[in-house]
């Protein structure tokens, strides 16, 4: 439990003796404060401990200490305790709001339930995979490009792992099917995508546009809603895992589904955060908690519209507070027509938003050979979209489109009508410094090793299987 020298000894007494008839005490935190200790601290922790009934008290000063040195100090106190969960009986002044978040995440990270006197946070109960090496891919938020990012290391690993079993991904998605589904993405295209979409599917889903761009095997799963630190309310990723893990797969690549995280437990982990996101809801709130889940943080969207360069360097600087080990890669995105566009007449769909169209319709032009006649931003809005769709069946040879929002039900089926290629978009990341594969070639390498190292596996094999249970923690 948290207390703190705020509170009179005997108040906080008679707490702990209530808590004991729910609890096992393992012991206590002491936050710091002297305002209602007699003499102030001078009769040390051990005299406080058994003036409150308390095993013993270990010190952590949540003010002015650093976000780290919080986190460190908490989780070390719970890890030595094998402690489940944390309860907090301090109070401001001591421990305020954004301290409140920081327990929160420590005590998640080391699998332990966080319990004040109105709110209590549970911590997700993750399960391995038993025969499969696996990296997961997590992200802060909505419209990040986790699932581009998650797309283009798919691609990369699995085309060094081709005669071990290759690749194989697990996508989770507010679309996804009702029951697991096993997609086959080499040879998949737009009218495999159309029958999906005509058969109930959302198949503009992540796992389709994981197995399509990356032209992998994957497993389609769904989920609904998201809590404060990820755990989907309703999810049928466990009823998956015999699909996934048994397909003698040299890597498992398994993907979030917005801020939410999968409760599958990775032997390594990539975080993908926007650059134009606030930086506490990167490194504060319980984004804290989702980067000490992580190895790597690869920052998206690293320039304007999306974000400037100051505040690039702001949510870096917040990242590497909270881990100051974290590897953190800045990225931008360039769209990459998954068949060639050169010299044809282009409408582009996506998401982005409209002052990144310019930038955009450049790059195509630049980098691909396209004569872009539309750039069309309305992807997720199916109303404004259906008049981009008139205008490109007139003036477009081709439509372009990311596997988003309404890119199959009405931008397929747009095409078709119309009499027009529908070709599919891929968004690449590219590192602004350093080399973004080589990160990812070192994450794929740990993920193995780990593997390894918790199963007596060979670092290079894969295989099939089922799972086993493990609370979060990194």
């Amino acid at each position: 439990m948290l207390v703190d020298g705020e509170h009179y000894p005997p108040v906080v007494a008679a707490a702990v003796a209530r808590l004991s008839g729910a609890y096992s005490v393992a012991g206590g935190i002491f936050a710091g404060g002297s305002e209602k200790l007699r003499g102030g601290e001078a009769g040390g922790l051990a005299a406080l401990a058994a003036e409150i009934g308390v095993p013993r008290l270990d010190a952590v000063e949540p003010r002015p200490a650093t976000a780290h040195e919080v986190l460190e100090g908490v989780r070390a106190v719970l890890r030595a305790a094998r402690a489940e969960v944390l309860v907090d009986l301090s109070d401001e002044p001591v421990v305020g709001y954004r301290e409140r978040f920081l327990l929160m995440s420590a005590a998640l990270a080391e699998g332990a339930a966080y319990v004040a006197a109105d709110a209590e946070v549970r911590p997700q109960a993750f399960v391995w995979l038993e025969k499969t090496p696996s990296l997961g891919v997590i992200g802060t938020g909505k419209r990040v490009g986790k699932t581009a990012v998650s797309g283009w290391l798919t691609r990369r690993l699995d085309a060094a792992r081709r005669a071990g079993g290759g690749v194989v991904v697990l996508a989770m998605g507010r679309g996804g099917p009702q029951e697991p589904e096993l997609i086959h993405g080499v040879g998949l295209g737009p009218e495999d995508l159309l029958a999906a979409s005509r058969a109930g599917r959302h198949a503009a889903s992540d796992c389709y546009e994981d197995a399509v761009l990356a032209g992998v095997t994957a497993v389609g799963c769904r989920r609904c809603g998201g809590g404060l630190a990820g755990m989907p309310f309703d999810d049928n990723v466990r009823e998956a895992l015999p699909l996934l893990d048994g397909r003698g797969a040299a890597l498992a690549v398994v993907e979030g589904s917005g801020a939410v995280v999968p409760p599958v437990r990775a032997d390594a982990t990539l975080c993908v955060a926007g650059a134009g996101q606030p930086a506490d809801y990167v490194a504060g709130f319980l984004g804290t908690y989702r980067l000490l889940l992580s190895d790597v943080l690869v920052l998206t969207q690293c320039e304007p519209p999306f974000a400037e360069p100051g505040e690039v360097r702001a949510v870096t600087a917040a990242a590497r507070a909270v881990r100051p080990g974290l590897e953190v890669v800045a990225t931008v995105f360039r769209p990459r027509p998954a068949q060639p566009v050169r010299g044809r007449r282009v409408a582009f769909f996506t998401t982005a938003p409209e002052a990144a169209a310019p930038r955009l319709a450049a790059a195509l032009a630049a980098d691909h050979g396209a004569e872009v006649v539309l750039v069309s931003c309305d992807l997720a809005d199916r109303r404004r979209l259906a008049g981009a769709v008139e205008r490109a069946a007139a003036e477009a040879e081709v439509f372009l489109t990311e596997i988003k929002a309404a890119a199959v039900d009405v931008v397929a089926e747009g095409a078709e009508a119309a009499g027009r290629e529908l070709v599919f978009c891929d968004n690449e990341p590219v590192a602004l410094e350093g080399d973004l594969g080589a990160v990812v070639d070192r994450l794929a390498a740990l993920a193995a090793q780990r593997f390894a190292a918790r199963t007596g596996a060979d670092p290079g094999g894969g295989g099939g299987g089922g799972g086993g249970e493990e609370p979060a923690g990194d």
